[in-house]
């Protein structure tokens, strides 16, 4: 008669509890992946189905958004339940390769610039088409750009540091790129672009969020956000408000965040370079003798 020995039940029932817990960040990564993978596949289902072209896209602009999410859950997660791994880390990095630049970038090109009409003048309207494609592709290279220097320097200090007791993003993360882009097309019922003046803004927003990605701005993580603490029902009503906007007015409510969200880091990196130049004028105090303070401060502000 075979006798387990109790402890050793126990022991391997945590040793595949703990497995199992390892898993649980990757499946959030996967998610996202598939997220990613299904916005490529409409996608690129709207230029074969141009009759319900708007459906297809609507749906890949909305798989990246919903993405978003997931990719902010995993690494919370494995932070959470202490299951970090240089494999997690890896997959995580290649999964928004796929899901935040891959798709976006081809869903800007399509959307904003493939089904251009014929009634366009034809030099003009290759040019916006070869144009669109170069500033997708720059979108793209601009997202890999971000997650490799996030890879290599994960402490790195925005050229505008801002506030010592807050934790700032090095230039604009790529999820919040491709979910402006994303909210874009959705805001606009995903209709593709018919209007060259249309086509040219685009091309402007595009580049924009390539740039912001790769730039040294600081952007706002809200990493001081802490769901673990004893009291955490002081977030659950405007965690609610947020959760409701973003699911009854989708349209607005998303790409207004977007945007706000962009013009925050524009807007703090304007402010800090105006704050220099008021220091440095003449009588302007003591602090003008050291218009390189704010960079030798010290604070470290990680991704």
């Amino acid at each position: 008669m075979n006798h387990t020995d109790p402890a050793q039940t126990k022991a391997k029932r945590r040793a595949r509890l703990r497995r199992g817990m390892y898993l649980l960040p990757s499946l959030f990564t996967a998610g996202s992946m598939g997220a990613g993978y299904f916005a490529i596949t409409e996608t690129v289902r709207a230029i074969a189905d141009t009759g319900n072209a708007a459906t297809h896209l609507d749906w890949a602009a909305i798989a990246i958004l919903l993405a978003i999410p997931f990719d902010g859950l995993d690494g919370r997660i494995a932070r959470l339940t202490n299951t970090s791994t240089d494999f997690g880390r890896e997959l995580d990095s290649l999964a928004d390769l796929v899901t935040f630049g891959l798709a976006p970038s081809l869903l800007a090109f399509v959307w904003g610039f493939h089904f251009l009409p014929d009634s366009i003048h034809p030099p003009l309207r290759q040019d916006l088409i070869d144009a669109g494609a170069f500033i997708c592709f720059l979108f793209l290279l601009g997202g890999a750009s971000r997650l490799a220097r996030f890879n290599i320097s994960p402490d790195a200090q925005p050229r505008n540091p801002g506030r010592p007791d807050r934790k700032y993003f090095v230039g604009m993360p790529i999820p919040a790129a491709a979910g402006l882009l994303a909210a874009t097309v959705h805001f606009f019922n995903a209709y593709p672009v018919e209007a060259w003046w249309v086509a040219i803004l685009w091309l402007v927003l595009v580049g924009l969020c390539g740039f912001l990605m790769v730039s040294a701005w600081r952007f706002w993580s809200a990493k001081e956000i802490n769901f673990s603490r004893r009291h955490p029902f002081q977030l659950l009503l405007p965690l609610a408000v947020l959760v409701c906007a973003a699911v009854f007015f989708s349209q607005v409510a998303l790409f207004t965040a977007a945007l706000i969200y962009m013009f925050s880091g524009i807007w703090a990196r304007a402010a800090y370079g105006w704050s220099r130049r008021r220091r440095r004028r003449p009588g302007a105090g003591a602090i003008s003798s050291t218009p390189n303070e704010p960079e030798s401060l010290g604070h470290r502000f990680t991704d």
